[in-house]
């Protein structure tokens, strides 16, 4: 029985120091060096015309009806305004 509970003390103690290690990690304010901050913080918006997510800061602009969508591709876009004329 003391086994086991030393056993699951142990473990716990792992954990919490695990947790504490990687959270501190993290608050540091380190970031991968050569990247930048929008770069690796990016949104994924999805093609309406060919269904692939792609970062939204790739992404190709127009103006449809009022709102602004965004494609993958300057082909998809050609695509989407000769099915929707």
């Amino acid at each position: 029985m003391r086994i086991l509970i030393i056993a699951a003390l142990v473990y716990i103690f792992y954990r919490a120091l695990k947790s504490w290690m990687l959270k501190n990690s993290s608050v540091s304010g380190r970031s991968t060096p050569g990247r930048d901050a929008s770069e690796i913080a990016d949104v994924m918006v999805k093609d309406p015309y060919c269904q692939v997510y792609f970062p939204q800061r790739k992404g190709v602009r127009l103006r449809h009806k009022g709102k602004e969508v965004l494609f993958c591709s300057k082909e998809c876009r050609d695509k989407f305004i000769a099915e929707n004329k």
